[in-house]
């Protein structure tokens, strides 16, 4: 199997709630959908954050819209009004969602 990034693979939109991103992934096709649904889990999402997420991670399947809704728990550094981080609100986190591997 070869490798691609996920951006390669589907497309993606962030937002944020206090403490808590939540990351829109979703798949440019249906054999794409199937990919990300397969190795897009929430063990991968924290490896692939290493330790910026404190938190659990849970990832829901959105099959009617091909795409998968992935929420970060304790993610943001305390949230917009506690964090010292440069994203504050977490918007960039699908960006960096996107930058990660999987097997296709």
């Amino acid at each position: 199997m070869a490798k691609v990034q996920l951006k390669d693979i589907a497309y993606g939109r962030s937002g944020d709630k206090g403490d808590i991103s939540n990351i829109g992934l979703i798949a440019t096709n249906s054999e794409n959908y199937e990919i990300i649904k397969r190795t897009v889990t929430p063990e991968a999402v924290k490896a692939h954050f290493g330790d910026m997420i404190k938190g659990e991670v849970k990832v829901y399947p959105l099959d009617n819209l091909e795409a998968l809704q992935i929420v970060c728990y304790e993610a943001l550094g305390g949230g917009a009004t506690h964090t010292l981080r440069i994203d504050v609100t977490g918007k960039a986190m699908c960006t960096a969602l996107l930058r990660m591997y999987v097997e296709a």
